[in-house]
């Protein structure tokens, strides 16, 4: 199914002006869909580009967050941007739908203006009509796909399987994917994608010989020009993740292994070579400024949505760095014009896919509720409400953050609890039905036991300060995980910018100072350990389902927050009033 321009922009138009007629009177910039959409091709090789959705085959609300703080080399650079800081760095108006797309900025009533975001149904046609513009356009997935909802837990991520290929999805690579196991990864990479999805990954190894698990590397041929995508997966899966989901495997960052992989794209006639990466925007900026011949990394993990690419200087010349988001909120595209066998100019853009103005494909449509059919009784069960917006993504806690640090101490009565930081999960507006479906989308993992732990105060902080060390190293090669740990009961001090060890201070409880040798009953969810999977805790999502179940309606609360030394003017930091 292929529509062409004409046809697309007039049902864009129809779209848009619906949701201007049923939202009128709000105050915010409404932009055109035809104008908003409208992106002429340039040049003669083109990448699409989505990453870490997170299964979110529907169109969702997704807050961005106000704090995601960068010290030493990082400070007020992308994507340490947040606020108003993004808006004048990129020269984005306020109150327009990129203003929305791009910030937190008065989240909960420009998304009542603008309505959902993603859905693969509107991505699919979106990606068809600039793939129909673009002769031989590749579509890139960053990776964390396959998990991320309830369905494609319940399924072993086929549901997301199924809807990358419908979706035209050329070359892959991963990291949450691997908590499905090797055995599901290779019959999946094996089977569903063989001579359909090239999946990559020059940085996973065999742990006994140190080969090859998947190809470094695709080439392509693309109007003439001979291309390369280099896959780079998730560097520190085995720490982040179980180990034991990837028991036969090695990760790493594999510096001078993706130079020996660019030069071999290069000597095989590669004219252009791209990195599909999930390491992390910091760490892509790293290694952009160290490996030579990389004209572009398009960059996952972080969740970062950067309206335009970072020019990052090395040795060879100039690497483009990109990061596009989460959630299915964003599709990249990056065209370069190719000249005398090498990149002579680029255009990019990031676009919102506000779900309102694109039309939904019907053939995704079919598919999705297919897939959803079977448990749609399950994911619509209403568990509560909440008076404020929930929301996860930020360095240190997010308010949906605080219901399941809440629902841990209350159900497993703990003093403290810890909840990961993981930057998936999707937001809630004020007055909305709290389904089990959204817990499944904060919660849902394959190692979701619950623990309830004697800790030591000592431990305590040695805890936290090996988390704020995996956020806050000034290397971003020894960043090694996701946001700071989010911490129910407990009050904190932390100086993003000390050294290891020395960062988290004034840790109390109740108003008093934690003792480093007593006990404290701990309380959490998702263990790496072999031993915390064999005892088998209580899935997490029945333990907030069923303190929701409870309290029925979930008042405004601002999230507990640690007091943060040095955060005060830093473009990476808008406290909420």
């Amino acid at each position: 199914m292929s529509m062409n321009r004409r046809e697309f922009m007039q049902m864009l138009a129809m779209a848009s002006a619906a949701g201007l007629a049923l939202k009128p009177g709000m105050g915010f910039a409404q932009t055109a869909a035809d104008a908003f959409y409208n992106l002429p091709k340039f040049g003669n090789v083109h990448f699409l580009h989505f990453t870490d959705c997170h299964a979110q085959l529907k169109p969702i609300y997704f807050r961005e967050p106000n704090v995601n703080l960068g010290f030493h080399s990082m400070y007020g650079k992308p994507p340490h941007l947040v606020g108003e800081y993004l808006l004048k760095h990129y020269g984005v108006k306020p109150d327009t739908r990129d203003a929305h797309a791009f910030t937190y900025l008065d989240f909960a009533p420009a998304a009542q203006t603008y309505g959902k975001v993603g859905g693969f149904a509107h991505m699919s046609t979106l990606v068809k009509q600039l793939k129909a513009s673009r002769p031989g356009a590749l579509l890139l997935d960053g990776g964390d796909t396959w998990q991320g909802s309830g369905t494609a837990l319940w399924t072993d991520g086929q549901d997301m399987v199924d809807a990358c290929l419908a979706l035209g999805v050329d070359i892959m690579t991963a990291h949450w994917e691997m908590t499905l196991g090797e055995d599901r990864v290779m019959e999946i990479v094996e089977k569903d994608f063989a001579g359909k999805v090239s999946f990559v990954a020059q940085n996973i190894k065999t742990a006994d010989f140190g080969d090859p698990v998947f190809d470094a590397f695709t080439m392509r041929e693309m109007n003439g020009v001979k291309l390369a995508v280099i896959g780079q997966a998730f560097p520190y899966t085995p720490i982040a993740n179980p180990r034991y989901f990837v028991e036969n495997w090695t990760f790493g960052i594999e510096e001078e292994n993706m130079q020996k992989t660019v030069d071999e794209a290069r000597a095989q006639g590669a004219q252009v070579v791209v990195v599909l990466s999930h390491n992390g925007m910091d760490v892509d900026l790293k290694m952009a400024s160290r490996v030579r011949g990389i004209d572009a990394i398009m960059g996952g993990h972080t969740h970062d949505g950067v309206p335009s690419p970072v020019q990052v200087k090395n040795p060879g010349g100039v690497t483009l760095v990109t990061n596009a988001g989460s959630n299915g909120k964003f599709l990249g595209v990056l065209d370069f014009d190719v000249k005398d066998g090498k990149v002579s100019d680029f255009r990019y853009k990031l676009l919102p896919i506000f779900s309102d103005l694109i039309p939904a494909d019907t053939e995704m449509v079919s598919l999705i509720e297919r897939v959803r059919a079977p448990h749609e009784a399950k994911l619509n069960e209403v568990l509560a409400q909440t008076e404020g917006t929930l929301y996860r993504r930020g360095n240190f806690n997010g308010t949906f953050d605080q219901v399941i640090v809440d629902a841990l101490i209350q159900m497993k009565d703990a003093e403290i609890a810890f909840s990961p930081g993981f930057r998936w999960g999707t937001s809630l507006l004020p007055g909305q039905d709290i389904l089990m479906e959204h817990v499944l989308d904060q919660t849902a993992i394959t190692y979701p036991y619950t623990t309830l732990t004697p800790m030591s105060g000592e431990m305590i902080k040695v805890v936290l300060e090996d988390v704020a060390d995996n956020l806050f190293n000034p290397d971003p090669y020894y960043q090694q995980g996701g946001d700071m740990v989010r911490v129910g009961g407990l009050e904190y001090t932390i100086n993003p910018a000390a050294d290891s060890g020395n960062r988290i201070s004034d840790m109390r409880l109740n108003g008093q100072l934690i003792d480093a040798g007593k006990n404290y009953k701990v309380a959490g969810w998702a263990p790496v350990s072999e031993a915390a999977r064999d005892q088998g805790g209580e899935p997490i999502w029945d333990v907030v389902a069923a303190y929701l179940r409870n309290t029925k309606t979930v008042k405004a609360v601002a999230p507990n927050m640690p007091k943060i030394i040095g955060a005060e003017g830093n473009p990476g930091f808008a406290p909420l009033s």
